[in-house]
């Protein structure tokens, strides 16, 4: 993806770094909690997206160097030209460098009714690991009553998902 490994670390890279130093991870809230673990345990990082919060379509995007991309500390940033972002049609990134760094603008809260769960993996054996932790993630919400899922695995030959 053109990224220095050693200055952006990828979510699961931050997430296990953090599971190392600390001896747990951190605590958001039962969703992000649960999408965190599996980050973990599959090395692969996970975004988690308050459909109610985007503009729809998203799109996984060259950045044009426009878009606005809120941190969690409130501060607005620009993502370079060609960045590769989750890019909304109100022109706002929603996670930038794939789904390394997410942005405030579609965080998950105790509000959230809808959600779109991303996994990304780009290694060798990568379907093998999006398709464990599918899994996963749809046994825990096989759980939750009244919780309904739609999973989809977007290739190059696949590239879109339309809901359920």
């Amino acid at each position: 993806m053109g990224l220095q490994p050693t200055q952006v670390r990828c979510a699961a890279e931050a997430l296990l770094r953090r599971l190392r130093q600390d001896g747990q991870l951190p605590k958001v809230n039962a969703l992000v909690d649960l999408c965190n673990a599996v980050s973990v345990h599959a090395a692969a990082p996970i975004a988690i997206f308050d459909c109610a919060r985007v503009a729809w379509p998203l799109s996984v995007a060259h950045a044009q160097g426009d878009e606005e991309f809120l941190t969690f500390s409130g501060e607005v940033e620009h993502p370079a030209e060609t960045e590769v972002v989750f890019v909304d049609a109100a022109h706002r990134a929603h996670a930038r460098k794939w789904a390394h760094r997410q942005s405030s603008f579609s965080a998950v809260s105790a509000s959230t009714e809808s959600v779109l769960i991303v996994i990304e993996a780009f290694h060798d054996g990568a379907s093998s690991t999006v398709a464990s932790s599918l899994a996963w993630l749809d046994e825990a919400f096989y759980r939750v009553p009244g919780c309904t899922t739609a999973s989809r695995v977007l290739s190059a030959s696949s590239p879109e998902f339309l809901g359920a």
